[in-house]
C-alpha cells in the first residue's frame, strides 16, 4: 500500500485573513485496476483560476485531462508492472483513466499508450520510471523533471520499488497534425 499524501489548502476567512482552509491526508485516492494509485489533489475549471472559493476542488470524479481552461494536480504511485496489469489492456486502461480514444492512429506501443490534450509538469519523487513514446524512451529517476507537450506515451514501471510523480496537467491547444492521433479530451 502506499503511503498517504498530506494536502494542506490555503484560504482566506470572511475577514479576509490568510488561513488553512484543509491539512489532513487527501481523501480522494483511486486504485485502479493495474494497481496504480492517483491521489488528486486539487482541480481548476478555469482560467486564470477563481481563489475566492473555499470549497474542497479536489472533492469530484474526474479522468486523468484537466477540464477545458484548467488544471489538474495529483500525486500518483506507479508499482511495478505486473503481468496482470499488463493484461488489462489498453481499451479497458484507457476507460478507466477517462480517456476517450478516438479514430484509428498508429498502433500503440504499449498497452498504457494514452495521451492528452495538456502541457504536463512531471516531478519524480521517489523511485524510478520509463516513459515510452512512440519510437523512443526516456528512463526517470527521484529528482527528475519531466515537461510533456501533448505527447503520446506510456508510462512503465520495470524496477521492483513503487515510483510516486507529482503531476500539473494544464489544458492546451491542439498541436499542428494532431489529428494524426487525435486528443483524448
Amino acid at each position: 500500500m502506499t503511503k498517504a499524501t498530506r494536502r494542506v489548502v490555503t484560504g482566506h476567512d470572511h475577514h479576509g485573513k490568510a488561513v488553512v482552509l484543509v491539512d489532513g491526508p487527501a481523501p480522494n485516492v483511486k486504485v485502479r485496476q493495474t494497481d496504480i494509485v492517483s491521489t488528486l489533489l486539487w482541480v481548476t475549471e478555469e482560467s486564470p483560476p477563481d481563489i475566492s472559493a473555499t470549497a474542497d476542488r479536489a472533492a469530484r470524479d474526474i479522468g486523468v485531462a484537466p477540464p477545458p481552461n484548467g488544471s489538474i494536480l495529483r500525486i500518483v504511485d506507479f508499482p511495478p508492472v505486473s503481468a496482470d496489469a499488463l493484461a488489462a489492456g489498453r481499451g479497458s486502461m484507457t476507460h478507466e483513466m477517462g480517456i476517450v480514444q478516438q479514430g484509428q492512429g498508429a498502433a500503440a506501443r504499449h498497452p498504457f499508450t494514452h495521451r492528452t490534450r495538456s502541457i504536463d509538469y512531471a516531478i519524480v519523487l521517489e523511485g524510478e520510471i520509463d516513459m515510452l513514446l512512440d519510437e523512443s524512451e526516456v528512463h526517470l529517476k527521484a529528482g527528475d523533471v519531466l515537461v510533456q507537450q501533448g505527447t503520446s506515451h506510456a508510462w512503465v514501471n520495470s524496477g521492483k520499488v513503487t515510483c510516486r510523480i507529482a503531476f500539473v496537467l494544464i489544458d492546451a491547444q491542439e498541436p499542428e497534425g494532431w489529428m494524426k492521433s487525435p486528443p483524448t479530451h
